[in-house]
């Protein structure tokens, strides 16, 4: 059996430890970077020190930028009343990609998760509390995905904000386009049955 050198098994080690990254396609990414041209090599490489050198955590909503406040918190045409709550920052950029929400952001960096040792303190949850003590909130959206860590996250935290004068909702949930109901799971269905409107 032939041994990898050990800048190549160095890489496929990395890349391996990325999420969703397992050992064939992290030795296919490295010996693609092997193939391509030096300089294309080197550009991830200065992508990733550029990335992690020059990428900071907005002190207002926790949100992923090159500045602090982000170019969300930062834009005075934003409705500084609505705040959506969202778990990740990719989360931040599927809203915006609707262009539907005009409002600041609240980023809690994940969910309460026990199993993984995931703890309400863990995240930016008191920090939302203070959020709205402060800020002229009149709405929280909570945007938390749609499974057993979202659910649980988006109960605590309107917990949290019980008797605060703050209107709480929740993202509407149900079928989506293009889908079939022989394939949805029941409580897709029972969602979409709760959050029915009129035509």
């Amino acid at each position: 059996m032939a041994i990898l050198p050990e800048p190549i098994a160095r890489l496929i080690d990395e890349f391996a430890r990325l999420p969703g990254i397992g050992p064939k396609t992290a030795s296919r990414l490295t010996f693609h970077l092997l193939r391509v041209p030096e300089e294309q090599a080197l550009a991830l490489g200065d992508a990733l020190r550029a990335l992690r050198a020059n990428i900071v955590t907005c002190q207002q909503c926790f949100n992923l930028a090159e500045e602090s406040p982000c170019q969300i918190c930062g834009n005075p045409s934003r409705d500084r009343t609505t705040l959506c709550v969202v778990e990740e920052p990719l989360d931040v950029l599927a809203v915006e990609r609707t262009g539907e929400f005009k409002g600041h952001y609240h980023v809690l960096h994940g969910a309460i998760s026990p199993v993984e040792g995931i703890l309400p303190q863990d995240l930016k949850i008191a920090e939302l509390v203070e959020r709205v003590t402060k800020e002229p909130v009149d709405e929280i959206i909570l945007a938390t995905n749609p499974n057993l860590e979202g659910e649980a996250t988006a109960s605590y935290i309107q917990r949290q904000l019980q008797g605060r004068p703050v209107r709480i909702t929740r993202l509407a949930r149900g079928l989506p386009m293009g889908g079939d109901l022989e394939y949805a799971d029941e409580m897709t269905l029972v969602r979409a049955l709760q959050g029915r409107s009129n035509m």
